[in-house]
């Protein structure tokens, strides 16, 4: 089937596009290459730099017509949503709700949408966090992240568009930006790699849920066909703190210097890990990249292919 792909020039989307690819789908990308990479674009997929709050996005889902529009595209950084939540707003709901629109009035058939699971439940009222768990979100991102998540069902109650809502963990791995705001993981390989001064913001022992970048693009695909009208989480169910991916980031890569401490970030929830089993028994989905396999493919692909910060 023909999938459009927002985003697709990204860290995630772009691997959800190979995955895409690889088993057989059509598509569509859709990235106006603010933070995405035009190296990370798959040849086979169409390609449009448009930003989706763009009225252009009408114009390529009434021309392309795909069946499934996966959505990927959003401002991500915690960091900023805080300081200018007006903007994180303006693209993480208009933006959306600009696609939904289009997606409605050109009879696609479902809308994978990719939400945030580190955010969307604030300081955990008890851990793994499941989809049932209370929505308290401590910063605009996932405010806006969640906001897009009632707009899915009012649409689809309304208007019968049918949607899929992954909820992400922390995701790392290859192509990941390891400049600015990006993944702690990126962040952490790009300095070591470069021989330069490793932070942590806080203390370190806050903990999150880390997957491996092509678990979820499994999660992607499996999204196109199978859990109608559903919320997911995607992860591990197990927290691992900042500090002990430095260690095992340290280890492997014979990285000398210790971390410096920051002072800890407005917004961050401080220990988040999320239970997927309804993703494994509706989706059939489970994470299959341990941990420090993955942090090793990851230190191995930045040394192969990246240049240091």
């Amino acid at each position: 089937m023909k999938v459009l792909v927002t985003g697709g020039a990204g860290f995630i989307g772009s691997h959800v596009v190979d995955l895409y690819l690889k088993n057989g789908h059509e598509v569509v990308v859709v990235d106006n290459l603010s933070t995405g990479r035009s190296s990370n674009l798959n040849p086979a997929a169409t390609f449009y730099q448009v930003d989706v709050r763009s009225p252009q996005i009408a114009e390529i889902l009434d021309r392309e017509r795909p069946e499934v529009v996966n959505h990927h595209a959003a401002q991500i950084d915690v960091r900023r949503s805080v300081a200018q939540p007006m903007f994180d707003a303006d693209v993480n709901i208009l933006g959306s709700l600009n696609l939904i629109e289009a997606a409605l009035k050109t009879g696609v058939k479902r809308f994978v949408y990719i939400s945030t699971g580190g955010a969307v439940y604030g300081e955990p009222e008890y851990l793994p966090c499941d989809e049932a768990h209370p929505i308290n979100p401590i910063c605009q991102y996932g405010v806006s992240k969640h906001t897009v998540e009632h707009y899915l069902y009012l649409y689809q109650l309304n208007y019968g568009l049918d949607y899929t809502v992954l909820r992400y963990p922390n995701v790392y791995g290859p192509r990941q930006d390891p400049h600015g705001e990006a993944g702690v993981v990126a962040i952490f390989t790009g300095r070591i790699l470069a021989g330069e001064q490793v932070y942590i913001n806080g203390d370190g022992s806050q903990q999150r849920d880390f997957v491996y970048v092509a678990d979820c693009a499994q999660a992607n695909l499996l999204a196109v066909t199978a859990g109608k009208n559903g919320i997911f989480n995607i992860g591990t169910g197990q927290g691992t703190t900042i500090n002990e991916i430095f260690d095992t980031l340290r280890e492997i890569t014979s990285y000398p210097l210790p971390p410096r401490f920051r002072p800890a970030r407005l917004g961050e929830t401080y220990r988040i890990f999320l239970d997927a089993g309804k993703a494994r028994r509706e989706l059939g989905w489970q994470p299959t990249v341990r941990l420090a396999d993955g942090l090793e493919q990851t230190v191995a692909y930045f040394q192969a292919m990246e240049k240091p910060v």
